[in-house]
Order: structure tokens, then sequence, then C-alpha cells
């Protein structure tokens, strides 16, 4: 796949993301697509901060956008190759600190098997 074809998916997830179009999003991802961090293992410490399958992410997610009406990301970079997608992004949520974040996506066939977000 091409780093623009990457980079493509990557904006759309920022977009839906940010528009709190949960089908959208989940379109993006593979059945079976696995999702670590940090605030999965904070909030939900049963998952060890890794969730598996659509139903998960869209679980997971739905729940982030109700507890955080006004959460947005901001990109500040997406860096593209092979099968990857490294994004650099700042999360917003008003009345809290900016967390700076770092999520890599792996991509096969168009839909993202796997996410890993690190906090800076």
């Amino acid at each position: 796949m091409t780093p623009e074809k990457l980079q493509s998916i990557a904006f759309k997830w920022f977009e839906t993301f940010n528009n709190k179009e949960l089908e959208k999003l989940l379109t993006l991802y593979d059945d079976d697509a696995a999702h670590f961090s940090p605030k999965l293992k904070l909030l939900k410490p049963e998952t060890d901060g890794l969730i598996t399958g659509k139903q998960a992410l869209r679980e997971w997610w739905q729940e982030a956008f109700d507890r955080l009406p006004s959460l947005n990301y901001k990109v500040t970079s997406v860096t593209a190759n092979g099968d990857r997608v490294f994004m650099e992004y700042i999360r917003t949520v008003d009345n809290e600190e900016e967390i700076l974040i770092a999520e890599v996506l792996d991509i096969r066939e168009d839909k993202i098997i796997s996410s890993r977000v690190y906090h800076g």
C-alpha cells in the first residue's frame, strides 16, 4: 500500500473520531482488530489495556464519547510506510490538561488490524 493511501486512512480516522461518527470509524477496522491503550488499562484494568474485535471497540469508544463529549484530537504528524502509520496528536478535553499521544496503526488490505496508543 502506498504511503498516501495509508495516510488517507489515518486522516479519515481522525475525521470520524473527532466527529464522533462511531459506525464510520469502525468501518476502518478489521472485524478482529486489536487495540491497546494505557487509558484502557487504567479505566478497565481487567483488559490489561488490550481489547479485540469491533464490538469491544464500539463499547470502548461509545463510553469515551459519552463520558468526554469535548474529546478531540489535534493532528501534529502522520508518517506512513509499508503497512504502518505512525500518528502524533494532542488529546484535548475541556477542563483537562492536554496530552501528547503517539499511535501506531497496522493496516492490511485497507483495514486497521491493530492499533497501539502511547502517552507522552
